[in-house]
Formats: structure tokens, C-alpha cells, sequence
């Protein structure tokens, strides 16, 4: 039997405290062993163990419901042997990655769980897609994690001009997060955001040719991850990250890097949305009416600071179809929210039809 002080010594770099091991406290008097899960694939886990790296089967844990699976980041107990070793059961989540899957019903499918750090990484090898960065941002929120934005490939923008109106402007799609450029051709930024990450778990997030695993490599300190080069028409890349991987820090902290994410679907994520449009909610609260849609209704804050210039029209607008879809992911799996929505569109469309014809009457 490993010792307690074994266990903490070889585990705490990867994140192991003193909660962890109350929460663990039942499967040891089982004899099984704690471990956290550093790669998933097809089923199967690879586990870090104060023994050393173990292979171990997930079939034990809820395999049909993409939220219960074990993914990387979960801390585990794990079976001291056998042949297949198994995976009993995950030690309850502090935080999770959640995005809505792609089938018609209303999952979620979890990316990465216990992070503290979510590094949303953007190329500046091609224009910036604030929307797509709100998206990651109101996923990141919801998770509990902090986020943080790092503009990769700096060095292709040689202008400082020009690189500190990029940050700007994402600064003001990300209020209350970190924007930091970064290139790993040249080593840029690499020390501050080592300073920001080395503590905790975190997790790099962005589409395919951002620079995740370049940055991973850089962040490590070896090749550890596959990198090929970005198309030069659209700066996308293949997916050179399959699976999703936790690595240790050399500076302390642990690293996932996970593939490029082309759907970034939220699931349930309104608290998400309204940290990355805090501003908007801030103003929401100054609206006549409670439950103001920021459209035509009279005495609407939010309308008076987008005509003052206050408030920019693509921030609503982007707001506006983050709310709309996630709304609609939950109304899925909720008759009566769905009737409240339904009812609702009626609504505003006998009021737009009523409000067409008293202008063709007027016209008239």
C-alpha cells in the first residue's frame, strides 16, 4: 500500500491537496487507488498514479451520458490491478468545460473538468471573429473557471499600432479578462502568461491553426505536442490534437490541450453569457421594464446607450443570438419554457404585424 505522504509527493503536481484526499477518503478504505485521468480515448483512460502511469477501462462509469463520462481532468479511483484495470468512479467536479453536443437532443458533452485557467487561444494570423471569442468566453465563464485570452502569432502583426488596437478591441469584447499576446516563434509573452498559469489546472481553448499545441510545447519547455502549419488561405490547421492531453508545467500547474473546436455550442450557459456581456446586464438594470427584450419597448436603457454610441450595435446584436440559442438548448429539454418561448414569438409577431399596418394605414 502507497503511503499518504507518497501519494501527496508524486500527485501534487498534478493538482492533489488536502481536499482531494478527504474527498478520497471512502475509496481508500476500499483498497483502490487515486489517480487523475490525463488522456481518454475510445473508452479507455490513462491514469496518473503516485505508482506511475496506469491504462485502465471507463466501462464502470455511466458510458451513454456524455456528461457523466470520465474526461481528462477528473480525478479517479482506480482499481490497484487486474487485466483490464477499471476506473470505479470520479471524485465530484469543482469545475467543468461543457459545450451542447451535436445531435438533435439537448446534451451536453463535457471537454475537461477541475480547471482553474481557460486560456482561449486566437491566431492573429487571420482577422479577429470577436463573435467566436464571445462564444468561448460564455462557455469558459460558465464552467467556474477564469479566463483568459491569448492573441497568438504576434509577431505576424510587426506594427505595435496595429497589435495594440487588436487588443483593445478584444479587450472590450471581454470585460474583467485577461488579453495577452503571445508569439512562441520568438518567445513573447511566454513569461507572463507562464506567471498567470503556473498555479492550478488550465486549459487551452481555440479552432484548429490558433497555436494551441505550439504554445503547449513552448509552455512545457519540449516538443510534446504535434504541430503543423496553418493553411496560409485561412490560417485553419488539421487537427494535430486528437485527444485531450494533461500535461505538467515545469513552473508548477498542469496544462490540457485539446483539439480544435469547430462547434462551440453553449449549453445551459446564461451566466456565461451575461459575464461576457456585463455591461449590457449592467444596463439591462436601468431598463423601465423588467423583462425589457432591448427592442421597442419604451424607456430601454440598453437601445438609449447604443443610439448615444455608448454601446456598440455588434455587441447587442452578438448578446442578443448567444442569449436566443442558449435559450433554445434549454427550452429542449423544458415543455413548459418551450410554451413560455412559443407564446412569446406569437406575441411579438401580433405586435409587429399590428404595428406594420397602423404605418400603411398612416401612409394611407
Amino acid at each position: 500500500m502507497t503511503s499518504t505522504s507518497a501519494v501527496f509527493s508524486a500527485l501534487a503536481p498534478y493538482g492533489w491537496d488536502d481536499a482531494w484526499a478527504d474527498a478520497f477518503t471512502p475509496y481508500a478504505a476500499e483498497g483502490l487507488l487515486p489517480g487523475r485521468v490525463i488522456r481518454v480515448d475510445r473508452g479507455q483512460c490513462d491514469v496518473v498514479t503516485a505508482g506511475g502511469v496506469v491504462r485502465a477501462d471507463t466501462a464502470f462509469v455511466t458510458p451513454h451520458d456524455p456528461m457523466r463520462v470520465v474526461c481528462t481532468g477528473d480525478w479517479v479511483a482506480v482499481e490497484p490491478g487486474g487485466n483490464p484495470r477499471y476506473v470505479r468512479v470520479y471524485l465530484p467536479r469543482r469545475t467543468a468545460f461543457v459545450r451542447s453536443t451535436s445531435s438533435k437532443r439537448s446534451e451536453g458533452q463535457i471537454l475537461a473538468a477541475n480547471v482553474d485557467h481557460a486560456v482561449v487561444a486566437v491566431s492573429l494570423a487571420v482577422d479577429l471573429d470577436l463573435g467566436r471569442v464571445e462564444r468561448f468566453l460564455a462557455l469558459a465563464w460558465e464552467s467556474g473557471a477564469q479566463p483568459v485570452v491569448v492573441l497568438t502569432k504576434a509577431d505576424l502583426v510587426p506594427d505595435p499600432v496595429t497589435l495594440a488596437h487588436l487588443v483593445q478591441d478584444v479587450e472590450t469584447s471581454a470585460p474583467g479578462v485577461p488579453v495577452l499576446t503571445a508569439s512562441a516563434l520568438h518567445g513573447d509573452g511566454l513569461d507572463t502568461l507562464d506567471a498567470l498559469v503556473g498555479s492550478g489546472t488550465t486549459v487551452l481553448l481555440g479552432q484548429s491553426g490558433a497555436g494551441k499545441s505550439t504554445l503547449a510545447n513552448a509552455l512545457v519547455g519540449e516538443d510534446v505536442m504535434d504541430v503543423r502549419a496553418a493553411r496560409d488561405i485561412d490560417g485553419k490547421g488539421r487537427h494535430t490534437t486528437t485527444t485531450r492531453n494533461l500535461l505538467a508545467l515545469p513552473s508548477g500547474g498542469v496544462l490540457i490541450d485539446t483539439p480544435g473546436l469547430r462547434g462551440v455550442g453553449l449549453f445551459d450557459a446564461e451566466t456565461g453569457v451575461g459575464a461576457v456581456f456585463a455591461e449590457i446586464e449592467e444596463l439591462a438594470g436601468r431598463c423601465r421594464f423588467q423583462d425589457c427584450a432591448h427592442d421597442s419597448e419604451p424607456g430601454c436603457a440598453v437601445r438609449s446607450a447604443v443610439e448615444d454610441g455608448e454601446l456598440p450595435v455588434r455587441r447587442l446584436e452578438s448578446y442578443r443570438k448567444l442569449m436566443r440559442e442558449n435559450q433554445w438548448i434549454v427550452a429542449k429539454t423544458d415543455a413548459r419554457l418551450r410554451t413560455e418561448i412559443k407564446r412569446d414569438w406569437k406575441r411579438k409577431g401580433a405586435e409587429g404585424r399590428a404595428a406594420m399596418q397602423a404605418k400603411r394605414g398612416h401612409w394611407t
